[in-house]
């Protein structure tokens, strides 16, 4: 049964990523990988502590490019995780984020806003998030390019 379901369950895509993280989590790896990762965390952190010093929402892209069509990347691992780059250090930091649609390109492909909240902030956050969405109405339209 547990084989069948992650076969079946998992794309390519995430079972690529489920064996990095797998590989880079075995005991031969764990001192030159994962420690030297969560040095890289705290620092990361400590990025994100001195901006929220500053201010109460960061408001970044989503991604490095607008969205791309459905499958175009799958034969590209590094392309697929060049699209996560403004993702990760959110997660990475333990922080609250959200993303809203905030445009289209020129080939009718939506373009995401990230919205980045403090530690527990997901209140402040969220509220921010629906006074974008009620004073625009990108999240009213759908992708043309797809």
């Amino acid at each position: 049964m547990y084989q069948k379901t992650r076969a079946q369950g998992f794309g390519a895509e995430v079972k690529r990523r489920i064996m990095m993280g797998t590989y880079v989590l075995s005991a031969g790896y764990y001192d030159a990988y994962y420690l030297k990762a969560q040095k890289v965390r705290t620092l990361i952190k400590e990025d994100f502590d001195r901006a929220f010093s500053q201010v109460e929402i960061l408001v970044c892209p989503t991604a490095p490019s607008t969205a791309f069509k459905a499958g175009e990347k799958t034969a590209d691992p590094l392309s697929m995780y060049l699209s996560d780059l403004m993702t990760i250090p959110v997660n990475l930091a333990g922080l609250p984020g959200i993303s809203v649609p905030c445009g289209f390109d020129d080939q009718g492909l939506p373009i995401g806003m990230q919205l980045i909240g403090k530690p527990l902030g997901e209140s402040r956050l969220l509220e921010v998030a629906h006074a974008y969405e009620k004073a625009t109405d990108w999240h009213n339209y759908k992708p043309q390019g797809i």
